[in-house]
């Protein structure tokens, strides 16, 4: 195999991963809901996803996934003919989905380490069929559309497929077997085939007629084909009746009208590899320090004024274009948070009916977009939470009726843009937060004072300890302490904030707060001694007038009233080694917030506010504690991006200098 063609493979194979995962979901969603409310559309774009993904294995020779995928369609298959979804079926099912999922994860030479799994599914995929079977077998026999459908005449399936349709990744021998699996009897035509001398072996040259049985329906017929649609020529038909037999009556389908054929495919969406779309984002990021530069003229007085109304006129247009284009690239990438809210309602099913709770879980705001690379963060953190309120928050169905609540517990997801960030709030109506009881496991572990008196809000943020739990028991759910810590340290990474709420006996509040995007951020640039720095905007609080006899030290820790509220203070220069302690003369303090903390930092001067392009330190140079990353102003100077989170977390454990 050529380097190309190895190339092309791979690209082939990678594309079939991803439509099959996207197909998995939509299954186990459809499952889901199938539980609830036996929809025969439903059933229908069950079979349809299994099915795609059947044949695609069979193309790359997955034969584990097709297997699988083949058991599978047959119970579905069952239910498409009037079967009825019962919670054994759709546990079977969900189960079989897992297991196409885990194989499809296992690298080519360890799947034969899940023959085991796969057997297992496979036999409760077939006794669940069983079952349904000798269920329907005790019911009185009904006529269904199948059984009409049997009467019919036999489909005329003639199928030729263009030469180069084993370049694209597709086999036309599949297509065969599956119409033999629906009782399909082949003649191979040999027309097309040329002499020996001129045979290229990478071509197709045969055809194939296939009279398949008249039970069969359109659409099934349609759903073979699918993956070749406008790679062959395909005629489909009924066989003509005999001369005086009577019409066979149209054929339903699940709607209960004429199958209208295969449907055109959808055009209203288009696979962008990342890599390009993260060189996208680099180019916008250069022409936002392209826009700096320029705007350093504007300040140059040498000059004419009708020449420097030009560039303004200019830098506006350009300002204006920069930021259009800023935003067609941030949707770009962008993501619809609703690819995250998809994962929850499996996670609560399961969960709720491993602790014999009922819980409904309800999503809203699933449209809302933000940057793929924050979306991935969130994945855990959502999960953690959500697990924590059907295990920790919803209480039994003997406690909610005793507590004079409905049998059902309810979660609710929501997500919304608030200004330059995605705020996502997740929130349930169980118990709430014991807070003398965290308090309890909080001061037995040294975690605050054995004498600590703390308010509700400063209790709640302790739950996000390392290894802090408040359950009696370890248990495969929950137990070990480590899911809230993961909350708290994916969200930092992305320049995020998370907050509780909770009122005992009526529920907890989640917020999750975090930045639409991580290239481009809004910045105060401040002078720190005769270095530039820059503030992201969304952690400013405000930037007050220094009032230094107000300034007390308790301890090793300076720290400042503002009105009511004692805050912190860090002298910036200091902490980055630009000078010595006592040597600031400045009279502007900056307080900023993280964690619900505020800080106060000592600046010398405010210059512009712009937006900032975010470079990464750790991969141009290495991680510097306190500054999150660095930036090229219009004037081609560095300036490094300070680390807010760094900073309050610095002063929390205790240490006012950190290294520079």
């Amino acid at each position: 195999m050529s380097q190309l063609e190895a190339t092309t493979l791979a690209a082939l194979l990678a594309t079939f991963l991803e439509e099959s995962f996207e197909g998995l979901d939509r299954a186990e969603a459809g499952l889901l809901e199938l539980a609830d409310d036996p929809d025969p559309e439903v059933v229908g774009d069950l079979f349809r996803a299994i099915h795609s993904i059947k044949g695609g294995a069979g193309a790359f020779g997955v034969n584990e996934v097709t297997d699988l995928a083949h058991v599978m369609e047959n119970l579905l298959d069952d239910l498409r003919s009037g079967a009825s979804p019962t919670k054994t079926i759709c546990a079977a099912l969900l189960a079989g989905v897992d297991e196409l999922r885990a194989t499809l994860r296992a690298p080519q030479g360890g799947r034969s380490s899940r023959a085991a799994s796969h057997k297992a599914i496979c036999a409760q995929l077939v006794a669940s069929r069983g079952t349904e079977a000798a269920t329907a077998a005790t019911e009185p026999a009904v006529p269904t559309a199948s059984t009409a459908q049997a009467a019919q005449a036999a489909w005329l399936v003639e199928f030729a497929p263009h030469p180069g349709l084993m370049q694209n990744g597709n086999d036309p021998l599949r297509i065969v077997r599956d119409l033999v699996e629906l009782g399909g009897e082949v003649t191979a035509e040999l027309g097309r085939l040329p002499a020996l001398e001129h045979l290229d072996p990478t071509e197709i040259y045969l055809g194939w007629r296939i009279r398949v049985p008249g039970a069969v329906t359109r659409s099934q017929l349609d759903e073979v084909f699918a993956w070749v649609d406008g790679e062959c020529e395909l005629a489909i038909e009924r066989e003509p009746a005999p001369a005086g037999a009577p019409a066979a009556a149209p054929a339903p389908t699940a709607r209960g009208v004429e199958d209208p054929g295969p449907s055109p495919s959808s055009l209203s969406s288009v696979r962008v590899g990342i890599d390009k779309i993260d060189l996208l984002m680099n180019m916008v990021g250069e022409l936002v320090i392209t826009q700096s530069m320029l705007g350093e003229l504007d300040g140059e007085g040498a000059v004419g004024s009708e020449r420097a109304a030009q560039i303004r006129e200019g830098l506006l247009l350009l300002a204006r274009n920069t930021r259009a284009l800023q935003e067609s690239v941030v949707r770009l990438r962008s993501m619809p948070v609703g690819v995250v809210f998809a994962r929850l309602p499996r996670l609560v099913h399961d969960t709720s009916h491993k602790l014999g709770k009922r819980v409904e879980l309800e999503t809203s705001g699933q449209g809302t977009e933000l940057d793929k690379t924050v979306l991935e963060k969130l994945g855990d953190p959502l999960t953690h939470i959500v697990r924590n309120s059907v295990d920790h928050g919803i209480e039994s169905p003997a406690d909610r009726l005793a507590a004079g609540k409905p049998v059902h517990g309810t979660i609710r997801l929501h997500a919304e843009h608030r200004g330059s960030a995605i705020v996502i709030e997740v929130s349930d109506d169980g118990r709430g937060l014991d807070y003398n009881r965290i308090l309890e496991v909080a001061k037995s572990r040294g975690l605050v004072a054995p004498d600590a008196q703390l308010r509700d809000e400063e209790i709640a943020k302790l739950v996000f300890a390392p290894g802090f739990s408040t359950a009696s028991a370890i248990s495969d759910v929950s137990g070990r302490g480590v899911g809230m810590d993961v909350v708290w340290r994916h969200l930092k990474e992305v320049g995020g904030d998370v907050h509780i709420e909770s009122t005992p006996g009526l529920g907890t509040r989640t917020t999750l707060r975090v930045p639409l995007t991580l290239a481009i951020i809004d910045g105060q640039l401040i002078r720190v001694a005769e270095q530039c720095y820059v503030m992201p905007l969304l952690s400013i609080v405000e930037t007050v007038e220094l009032d230094r006899t107000r300034l007390k030290r308790l301890g090793s820790q300076e720290v400042y009233r503002v009105r009511d509220q004692v805050v912190p203070v860090i002298d910036l220069g200091v902490a980055f080694g630009l000078r010595a302690h006592g040597e600031a003369t400045s009279r502007l303090m900056m307080i900023v917030e993280a964690d619900g903390f505020q800080l106060g930092l000592i600046v010398d001067e405010l210059l512009a506010q712009q937006q900032i392009v975010v470079k990464s330190l750790e991969t141009n140079f290495g991680r510097v504690d306190g500054l999150a990353g660095a930036t090229i102003l219009g004037d081609g100077r560095v300036a490094f991006i300070v680390d807010v989170v760094a900073l309050t977390r610095g002063v929390r454990r205790g240490g006012r200098q950190l290294a520079a």
